[in-house]
């Protein structure tokens, strides 16, 4: 059983802020999900999915490291669990970060080709924009 379907209660982001601000928060699972990755914080006795800005939603991160930053810069925590059981049930997870990977290599590949090549600045520019959509 996934640690959402124990816990289907969610979080929103002033209440995650405030739990960080008191030194509230105890520890963090990022959860592998269809669609991305979830984080739930722990807190008391208590567990939560962090929701999407502004919803009642769950808040997926595109990807495993965009979570980790979340939990590393927001929450503040070092340390943390990470639980990809249900991506491996589902069968999801790897081809479809194959599929990914293989298209933004042969996206760059296509592009060098073309002459277009990117300057470190604008190559970080890109990064640091890409990190603030996860």
């Amino acid at each position: 059983m996934s640690v959402v379907a124990q816990c289907p209660e969610i979080i929103d982001g002033a209440a995650v802020k405030g739990l960080v601000e008191s030194n509230a928060v105890r520890g963090a699972t990022i959860l592998g999900q269809p669609g991305g990755w979830a984080v739930v914080v722990r807190y008391g006795a208590q567990e939560r999915i962090v929701a999407r800005r502004r919803s009642r939603e769950m808040r997926l991160w595109r990807s495993l490291n965009a979570a980790a930053g979340f939990v590393r810069k927001e929450l503040r925590l070092a340390r943390f669990d990470v639980d990809a059981l249900a991506l491996n049930e589902l069968g999801e997870g790897r081809a479809d970060y194959d599929a990914w990977f293989r298209a933004r290599v042969r996206e760059g590949l296509d592009a060098f080709e073309r002459g277009e090549i990117l300057t470190q600045e604008e190559a970080e520019a890109d990064f640091a924009r890409m990190m603030d959509q996860a």
